[in-house]
């Protein structure tokens, strides 16, 4: 009648990132991909070694997604100057190296950015307003 508690506990998840997104400052909806990125690449880590070639793709993509449509759109070349730049550069550089993990089954690709986005991550909360509630 309501459906399997997987479809449920999925329609919660994506109403609480939904509401988050909805209610979130500028700030936050950048960590909120950080997240949604690194979360992507670790679901990608678990497909490949379950050998699930599909679910390692479709979340491949989605980071990729997040990364190129989200992290390296929201750049702002003007107001960010060089490090815009050096940013722009380092989020292809990191959608080619997820290609490269997707076409090859390399974990060692997937970590390497799971680690450069984590990295900017606590860069990025570090420098929010209120910077003790962005780390949570």
């Amino acid at each position: 009648m309501f459906g399997s508690s997987s479809n449920r506990a999925s329609a919660y998840a994506k109403v609480g990132v939904e509401t988050g997104v909805s209610t979130a400052d500028p700030h936050k909806l950048i960590l909120m991909l950080f997240d949604g990125a690194i979360l992507s690449i670790a679901t990608a880590a678990a497909a490949m070694e379950r050998n699930d070639i599909a679910a390692k793709g479709q979340s491949i993509s989605k980071a990729i997604e997040i990364i190129v449509n989200g992290l390296k759109a929201s750049l702002d070349p003007v107001a960010g100057g060089e490090l815009a730049g050096r940013l722009d550069a380092l989020y292809v550089y990191m959608g080619e190296r997820l290609l490269y993990a997707n076409l090859h089954n390399s974990r060692a690709a997937l970590d390497e950015v799971r680690n450069l986005l984590a990295t900017l991550r606590e860069a990025w909360a570090g420098i929010a307003p209120d910077a003790a509630t962005a780390a949570a």
